[in-house]
């Protein structure tokens, strides 16, 4: 839920189960989300900092103001892809979107 620290029932934790049959190499980061209370849930390790590291690929599954006011394009790699699931970006930012 953008700007809360309400997780129940987020559908980012399906999203991670889903790309985790691709990858073990996921990042989350969630600014307002209880680092403790997430791993008891959902058994992931988030940051709560925007990551500093260069990605293969970027998705948007919660539209929080700080995701919204940083760099997405600052955190791809060369031939790397941002994917908007909550239609919130400016279209000439992202790959793909909902």
């Amino acid at each position: 839920k953008e700007n809360c620290p309400d997780i129940r029932n987020t559908k980012a934790a399906d999203i991670c189960r889903v790309l985790e049959e691709y990858t073990s190499d996921i990042t989350i980061c969630d600014p307002w989300a209880d680092a403790c209370e997430v791993k008891r849930e959902y058994g992931y390790d988030i940051r709560n900092e925007m990551p500093t590291g260069k990605y293969d690929a970027v998705l948007l599954a919660v539209a929080h103001d700080r995701f919204l006011e940083s760099d997405i394009r600052g955190l791809r790699k060369p031939l790397s892809v941002v994917y908007d699931i909550k239609g919130v970006l400016d279209r000439t930012e992202v790959d793909g979107r909902l």
